[in-house]
């Protein structure tokens, strides 16, 4: 393998949980998401001496949203996994933090997909509003407005208390 292979594959070992992460968040769907990482990966990997010279996690990161935003638009339907069609735990260890992040997860589930990819970046990722314009190329404007009805939605969401 030659140096960039092997920045690669450095890129790769050390990205691959934050970007499952967050598209099994964007999705609600852990096969798609998987899929969805395969595919930021290649789109990356054929674009790697762009990515490498700045930060290449939030390229690649650009890249998800970005095939995220493409699936939906070449469908123009959200079919999301049944919230309760979630997994309940992962495991034995961790038990709450799996519950908890299941309650997380099928409750972005339910909300309309430009009001979770918003939550999602903000708080999630931790981006700014101006970074979240950016990143989906929307007006600072439009990301507040989106984060507000969301964050309002999840809210109602976590006080019917039926996740």
């Amino acid at each position: 393998m030659g140096t960039r292979d092997e920045e690669f594959l450095e890129f790769v070992r050390a990205s691959g949980r934050y970007l499952l992460h967050t598209a099994v968040l964007l999705c609600g769907d852990p096969v798609r998401a998987e899929e969805l990482v395969q595919a930021t990966y290649e789109r990356t990997y054929r674009s790697w001496r762009v990515a490498r010279d700045g930060d290449p996690q939030a390229y690649a990161r650009r890249v998800l949203v970005n095939l995220r935003v493409d699936g939906w638009r070449r469908t123009r339907r959200e079919v999301v996994v049944d919230p309760v069609a979630l997994p309940d735990q992962a495991g034995p260890d961790h038990a709450g933090a799996v519950v908890a992040r299941n309650a997380v997860v099928q409750a972005l589930a339910r909300l309309p997909l430009a009001q979770r990819r918003v939550v999602v970046l903000r708080h999630l990722l931790d981006l700014t509003e101006t970074e979240v314009a950016r990143e989906l190329e929307i007006s600072v404007g439009t990301v507040k407005s989106h984060h507000a009805r969301g964050i309002a939605r999840l809210r109602e969401i976590f006080a019917e208390g039926d996740l």
